[in-house]
């Protein structure tokens, strides 16, 4: 357990050494993850930490899930070319639901210490304030690649920004964490909760750090904003087909960031897959409903067959432009759509749409097909 902690997913660790040691001491750790609900949609590449977490606590090991209600309303900066919008109260509380939520679906929650950082930051006033801007140099902080980029664009960096790490390093005080985890963009905020221990006489935290997963198309980062993305909260059937259009290389690196079951050495490519998929369908619906959609997936793929049960995309214009019809349908954006369309990835009723411009009359009951895995039954 102890190697599979400190090398299955695994980038960097400070201090290797001395994380390694602790955990063979025996010594009950309190591991910590920041969250920052900025946004309602997760996917896989979002529960990267999640599953450290959940090893960290089948170790026996403290788990400290911090949400971050307060430091959401100011944004992380983290590898951000501008200011993130400012989000309200009632925005932060109702995405913290659903992240709890799909938690709760790695590590257990009952067993879980989850704290809100408003519990120390919202009423520290001016005093803590003062305090914790001792706590960096500005060179240190402008340093940052990120900030360096902005100001290199002309871009404003907001004192308030420059300020999130140490916020974010105030939380590992207020907890008293021995490690912090992330992803490897959040190297310089854990560093500075270092730092920030040390300020106030604390023993100095390791921290963990994980690459950022790639997407679907295993070029680009998991993001929506890519359309390479296999959301948390996708239908079976969707989840799984996403998960199968993944390329080969992508495999292994799947199954040790986003599962807790080893990459299997024997399989080929295809069957592989379709473990990598049953699992982690598993791991989010049930392990009868990754069952069925492995089943549905092998019909519709294999054998050429349709879907027992197609979505309905509704329609008004019974002559839409395409790439309009394809956004309704959930790509992301038209570009996205534009793309999807001269690569030959979009069919409707098994034939080929290349012309992104077309407008294709529908009476009703059509199949429209986008990539591999996404079906939808007309409805005028």
């Amino acid at each position: 357990m102890i190697k599979r902690i400190l090398t299955r997913g695994v980038e960097e660790i400070i201090v290797k050494s001395h994380l390694e040691g602790l955990l063979r001491s025996g010594k009950k750790l309190r591991v910590k993850l920041g969250i920052d609900p900025t946004a309602p949609d997760l996917h896989l590449g979002h529960t990267v930490p999640l599953i450290k977490l959940g090893q960290f606590q089948k170790a026996g090991h403290k788990i400290v899930l911090i949400i971050g209600d307060f430091t959401a309303t100011i944004g992380d900066p983290s590898g951000r070319t501008e200011a993130r919008k400012p989000l309200s109260e009632k925005q932060v509380k109702s995405n913290m639901k659903k992240y709890i939520s799909f938690a709760g679906k790695i590590i257990n929650i009952k067993k879980t210490e989850i704290r809100y950082n408003s519990e120390w930051l919202k009423g520290g006033g001016v005093k803590l304030f003062l305090e914790l801007a001792k706590g960096a140099s500005v060179q240190q902080i402008l340093k940052r690649e990120d900030f360096k980029k902005r100001l290199a664009l002309g871009n404003d960096v907001s004192v308030l920004e420059s300020l999130y790490p140490l916020f974010q390093g105030y939380d590992s005080v207020a907890v008293k964490a021995d490690v912090e985890i992330g992803g490897r963009d959040q190297k310089l905020n854990l560093l500075m909760g270092r730092r920030v221990q040390r300020f106030f006489g604390m023993p100095e935290q390791d921290i963990m750090t994980f690459p950022l997963i790639e997407g679907t198309d295993g070029v680009r980062k998991m993001s929506k904003s890519y359309g390479n993305y296999v959301a948390l909260d996708e239908k079976p059937n969707e989840m799984f087909g996403k998960i199968m259009s993944i390329p080969d290389s992508l495999i292994k690196i799947y199954f040790e960031a986003l599962t807790d079951v080893d990459a299997p050495k024997s399989l080929n490519s295809y069957k592989s897959k379709l473990l990598l998929a049953e699992t982690i369908v598993g791991m989010y619906h049930s392990k009868g409903t990754a069952k069925k959609a492995r089943e549905e997936f092998i019909k519709v793929f294999s054998k050429k067959e349709l879907p027992k049960e197609l979505p309905l995309l509704k329609i008004k214009n019974k002559k839409p432009d395409i790439m309009e019809l394809l956004v309704k349908a959930g790509v992301p954006s038209k570009n996205e759509a534009r793309r999807l369309i001269m690569q030959g990835g979009v069919k409707i009723n098994g034939e080929t749409k290349n012309n992104p411009n077309e407008k294709t009359a529908f009476r009703g009951g059509e199949v429209l097909r986008i990539g591999k895995h996404r079906f939808f039954k007309i409805v005028i």
